[in-house]
């Protein structure tokens, strides 16, 4: 597979085939979320559960995967061999960039995730309709805790990973502390905006449109990321 990803794209630019189908995916997830939300704005509570629960399992088992076999974003904080601009573009500009793209596609992951368990959590079947419930929804700092534990044993795993295959590196070390630092203050927040909307309808609809700007940004920092390497200032990627 990795072997795959590494041949010529198809959309016609410098891009690898891995590449330009994470572009292609990021656009299709992108498109299905903001229908999804529509479709919540519409009341239309099971079609909107079943788009959204089935785009956002499908998103983060391609991604996940595309990442374990490319890992491009954290190779981008390796070395500028991939970045064929001047050095001031690539630290100025690119890097920059690179970075709030990632920060987001973190939070991105931690959403979906949220957000599924959120959705089912403070669903409910009324007269044969998937509505919100308005009632009180809350988790403990104990599960939290466990939760994100989980998440950075995770995170852990795949830095041990990466180094016994490709070597050890400061850089390595800081994008995944990064991830872990990031992931932890997505959690602290949330547990602060439980505390602002108790309430798991009121939070379900606030947190939704908040990731789905999280998701809109992300798909335009993946755009500029693959314009810059792939059709601007082409490097060595793949």
């Amino acid at each position: 597979m990795a072997e795959f990803l590494k041949q010529s794209g198809f959309f016609g630019t410098h891009a690898t085939m891995g590449a330009d189908l994470s572009q292609l995916m990021a656009a299709v997830f992108t498109t299905l979320f903001v229908i999804g939300w529509l479709q919540a704005r519409q009341r239309q509570g099971h079609v909107h559960h079943w788009l959204m629960l089935s785009g956002m399992i499908a998103m983060l088992a391609f991604f996940t995967s595309y990442y374990l076999f490319r890992s491009l974003g954290v190779l981008a904080f390796e070395g500028k061999e991939g970045f064929g601009g001047s050095e001031a573009l690539y630290h100025n500009v690119f890097i920059p960039l690179l970075t709030f793209h990632i920060m987001l596609v973190v939070i991105g992951i931690v959403m979906a995730v949220y957000m599924i368990v959120l959705g089912f959590r403070s669903q409910a079947i009324v007269e044969g309709k998937r509505v919100l419930r308005d009632a009180l929804l809350q988790t403990s700092w104990g599960k939290v805790g466990k939760i994100f534990g989980s998440i950075a044993a995770v995170l852990v795993g795949l830095f041990l990973w990466r180094v016994a295959t490709a070597g050890f590196s400061v850089r390595k070390l800081e994008v995944y502390l990064g991830f872990v630092i990031l992931i932890g203050i997505v959690f602290a927040v949330e547990m602060a905006i439980q505390r602002i909307w108790p309430n798991g309808e009121r939070r379900h609809r606030a947190l939704g449109l908040f990731t789905m700007i999280v998701y809109c940004v992300l798909f335009v920092t993946g755009s500029l990321t693959y314009t810059m390497l792939y059709i601007l200032y082409p490097g060595k990627i793949g």
